[in-house]
């Protein structure tokens, strides 16, 4: 993933939780979608979705990352996020 940095920066936020399985709902999702038969780069894409979301409605509205949120929708995947 080149050019923009703050999407490299999120993509590596999002493999180290799949990596660490930290929290545990972001590596089950990985794995869920692994097993739908999506690649490694589209699977971690995905779950970036889900942190995306949850990063621009943190700095927009000042508020802190919702993680029920973000749970809910790594838990749809491969359904788009909602915001």
């Amino acid at each position: 993933m080149k050019g923009n940095i703050l999407a490299n920066l999120i993509f590596d936020i999002v493999s180290k939780q799949i990596k660490d399985n930290d929290p545990p709902e972001a590596k089950n999702a990985y794995d869920r979608l692994i097993k739908l038969d999506y690649s490694d780069l589209e699977a971690t894409k995905l779950v970036t979705q889900c942190m995306c979301i949850e990063m621009f409605n943190a700095l927009k509205y000042n508020i802190t990352i919702d993680k029920n949120r973000y749970y809910k929708n790594l838990s749809n995947l491969p359904e788009p996020p909602v915001e």
